[in-house]
């Protein structure tokens, strides 16, 4: 019995040692071998551009970053929802928002304007009767001048013969009261005063050449007359201007209307004194609409006892704007717009970069931000920097996207036409091209070519230059004539028009050449959808830089397919590709 046990026993150590040499060595294998299966099926990408996916790492071929291992699976997530790794979320700069309770919430609207003067300062200097200018004092406009001060001497053959009739009346004030009288009042009708009457009248000599004295103080703003010239009864001599009272007038929106009232307070900065803002009220609001710009205009009255203000300058105002309605606020940067859609990218797990793209019914803009119709609720976390990559993202995993509102088709990236956000950003939108005026597209194409010259000198860092043409580029905007577009085409192109406007005026308000290229992004999103839509009658580039604006991406136009990078210049000259050529 004893020796059967032995038997067993050898036979129970024999299996247990094989097992141990060989199946824990079929398990290593099998190990190694699912390993380098995950090892043959490892794809790369580009952080900057998902849509690039390579079996091996090596160079992005758009903008020449390292590859980075692409995410294998994503488990857990629901059909609409994707991933990004956490490289993408770094290099992208993928910032968000919690949506929170904006009940009381309060936004700035952000105003452009200038200074003109007030009207109700204003004063044109007449002259009181008839005559030839002999002497003028004042001689350029500009001067200053101070109530009572001399201007110009003037005979008058109307008034030496009314002064020989005070002298002749004197002697028979005594028996002809009334006569003598009237003869004084007439004199008083032309703005001689009692002393100068008096004089007259003391001295017993006519004075063949009169003063004519200023009525009110302030500045010439418009020299009338010339020494030598005849004038009439009330004719004008001088033009003057209170410059110590000013306004500034500033263009609101339709939609803005809403937020501002008439006594609300207002800040309001200059370019040549942007870190002290002037706080004052709103003191009128146009109750007309201007139908060609669609705009209000909103007027302050501003204190300029300094003299520190200009008319012509142009100036920025800030309000306060209340969300009365209670409505849900998302910053204006967070929503991407294709069409008649407005998207965003909702981050759904806290402590997960998933995402996935919500629609959103868009309200009045206040301020930075949108209002919230339909789409979001408090507590929602929303992407408000590097939404396009995000896009960008959901397009190469078949999820829902801007462009692909059912998800299943994988984009390129680059597909379609430009547009901006309203902060900006880049995103794609339809832009089909519309027929118009020749006359249109060669006025079009006056603006065009002032940007051309402006992109050549941002890329040889030519500040100089670059404000020059956007100063011209800002006369050729405003010489287009949209009373020769109909419909669609007119309402696009006053939208266009004031981005366009605005971008340039920002552009050619600095002389610092990091923030003029910051400003030329916005500028040339909008002209790329203005080339678009309207055309120039030749053939024309649009080109992308994916690291432009802190890796945002930004686009521009030229006439040559070779790329030449106006926001980096000589330290990344050639970084870009052309996206599409516009015909």
């Amino acid at each position: 019995m004893k020796k059967y046990a032995i038997y067993i026993g050898l036979v129970v150590m024999g299996l247990l040692l094989g097992w141990l040499f060989f199946g824990n060595s079929s398990n290593k294998e099998a190990e190694h071998n699912h390993k380098e299966a995950v090892e043959a099926n490892q794809m790369w990408t580009c952080s900057m551009h998902p849509q690039i996916m390579q079996p091996e790492p090596g160079d992005c071929p758009i903008c020449g970053m390292d590859l980075i291992p692409a995410e294998a699976g994503a488990d857990g997530l629901s059909a609409d929802e994707f991933k990004l790794t956490e490289n993408a979320m770094k290099l992208a700069n993928i910032e968000t928002t919690v949506i929170t309770d904006a009940n009381e919430s309060e936004n700035s609207i952000v105003l452009s304007g200038k200074i003109v003067e007030n009207e109700k300062k204003n004063a044109v200097q007449v002259t009181y009767f008839s005559g030839r200018i002999e002497k003028l004092f004042i001689n350029f406009t500009g001067e200053r001048i101070r109530k009572g001060q001399q201007l110009a001497t003037i005979y008058s053959p109307e008034l030496f013969a009314a002064q020989q009739e005070l002298l002749t009346t004197s002697k028979l004030k005594e028996s002809q009261p009334q006569l003598y009288k009237a003869v004084r009042n007439k004199l008083k009708l032309w703005k001689l005063s009692e002393a100068q009457i008096n004089s007259i009248e003391s001295s017993g000599k006519v004075i063949e050449n009169f003063p004519v004295y200023a009525t009110v103080s302030g500045t010439v703003t418009e020299k009338m007359v010339e020494i030598g010239q005849s004038v009439k009864l009330g004719q004008g001599l001088f033009k003057i201007a209170d410059l110590q009272s000013l306004w500034a007038e500033f263009d609101v929106y339709e939609s803005q209307v809403k937020f501002i009232k008439t006594g609300q307070n207002i800040e309001v900065s200059t370019n040549t004194q942007s870190d002290k803002a002037i706080i004052s009220k709103v003191s009128f609001i146009d109750p007309v609409l201007n139908t060609k710009t669609r705009t209000v205009t909103l007027r302050v009255d501003l204190n300029n006892s300094k003299g520190l203000l200009k008319p012509g300058m142009f100036v920025k105002g800030k309000l306060n704007a209340k969300n009365e309605n209670g409505s849900l606020l998302v910053p204006s940067s967070a929503v991407l717009w294709t069409g008649k859609r407005s998207v965003v990218y909702v981050k759904t797990k806290q402590d997960q970069a998933i995402f996935e793209m919500r629609e959103v019914q868009i309200g009045s803009k206040i301020g930075e931000s949108y209002q919230v119709l339909e789409g979001l609720k408090i507590g929602d976390e929303v992407v408000t920097n590097g939404a396009f990559t995000v896009d960008a993202a959901a397009q190469l995993q078949g999820k829902k996207s801007m462009m692909n509102k059912s998800g299943g088709t994988v984009m390129t990236g680059h597909e379609g036409h430009l547009g901006m956000n309203h902060n900006g950003q880049n995103m794609k939108m339809t832009n089909e091209r519309v027929e118009v005026d020749s006359k249109f597209q060669e006025q079009l194409k006056t603006v065009f070519d002032e940007y051309i010259i402006l992109k050549d000198a941002l890329i040889k860092g030519d500040s100089k230059t670059s404000t020059q043409a956007s100063s011209i580029m800002l006369k050729n905007l405003a010489e287009v004539d949209m009373k020769l577009l109909k419909g669609d085409a007119h309402n696009s192109w006053m939208q266009l028009s004031t981005d366009l406007k605005t971008h340039t005026r920002s552009l050619n308000s600095t002389a610092d050449i990091k923030t003029q290229r910051n400003h030329f992004k916005p500028l040339s999103s909008s002209l790329i959808m203005a080339i678009e839509k309207f055309g120039v009658n030749m053939q024309v580039y649009s080109q992308f830089c994916p690291m432009a604006d802190n890796n945002t991406g930004g686009y521009w136009l030229s006439l040559e397919d070779k790329v030449l990078n106006p926001y980096f210049g000589d330290a990344m000259l050639k970084c870009g590709e052309v996206t599409k050529t516009i015909k």
